[in-house]
């Protein structure tokens, strides 16, 4: 069953999905085509090794395309996708509707305070979720995360981080000139594996990374601190 809702009185204000509203159709099309998208999402989920009977919430779940994969991987999870904007949630209740898919539930908050009870996820994923948000903004969605995620789960991250290579960087300064040094700074300074420990996360893993044309992005899984 798929449902969209709409809580007032959000406490933050969204960025569209690639910053400008007329650019929202054609998100999936753009990140298709400019990223390995297929890829990263896929190491993602191998990554986070989703098991039947979880409840998992994908954070900043723009148009679900991650949210699909997840839950087709895994037919007896039940999924949670998250989003603030609601015409990037639109996207994403077509498609579920179009992929036929029952685990799946889509919510639309805009606030930090999720609407879940305290540890009520076994795991969490995020994709270029953090390159949206102000560094004060990152640090109180870290630890809304925290707070509902169980204490022996999984968050699984996957964002842009510090280029790893000198040839990636000209990329990444074209994308920070697109999306916003403000929210991508603390990125390419390598400071998000700092903000989690800061939300009450540790054993946090960056081995896995990928170099594309607009930066490198990095795969991230930690759990909450014991």
């Amino acid at each position: 069953m798929q449902l969209i809702l709409h809580p007032m009185n959000g406490d933050f204000k969204y960025m569209p999905a690639l910053r400008f509203r007329w650019l929202t159709p054609l998100y999936d099309w753009l990140i298709r085509w400019l990223l390995p998208e297929t890829l990263f999402k896929r190491a993602l989920l191998d990554q986070a090794r989703l098991q039947t009977g979880e409840k998992v919430l994908d954070a900043g779940c723009g148009t679900a395309t991650l949210t699909i994969m997840a839950a087709r991987d895994c037919p007896g999870c039940q999924l949670t996708g998250v989003d603030a904007d609601p015409a990037i949630l639109q996207i994403a209740s077509r498609k579920v509707r179009q992929a036929q898919l029952q685990n799946i539930t889509l919510l639309h908050y805009t606030s930090h305070q999720l609407p879940f009870p305290d540890g009520h996820f076994d795991k969490i994923m995020c994709s270029l979720l953090f390159c949206n948000l102000l560094p004060e903004e990152k640090k109180a969605v870290l630890t809304a995360l925290c707070r509902v995620l169980k204490p022996v789960g999984e968050l699984h991250i996957a964002d842009w981080g510090k280029p790893a290579s000198f040839w990636v960087r000209p990329g990444f300064w074209l994308l920070q000139a697109m999306g916003g040094f403000r929210t991508t700074g603390d990125l390419a300074r390598g400071q998000l594996p700092d903000y989690l420990k800061e939300a009450g996360f540790s054993a946090i893993n960056t081995d896995k990374y990928f170099n594309t044309w607009f930066g490198t992005l990095y795969l991230y899984r930690s759990r909450k601190q014991n």
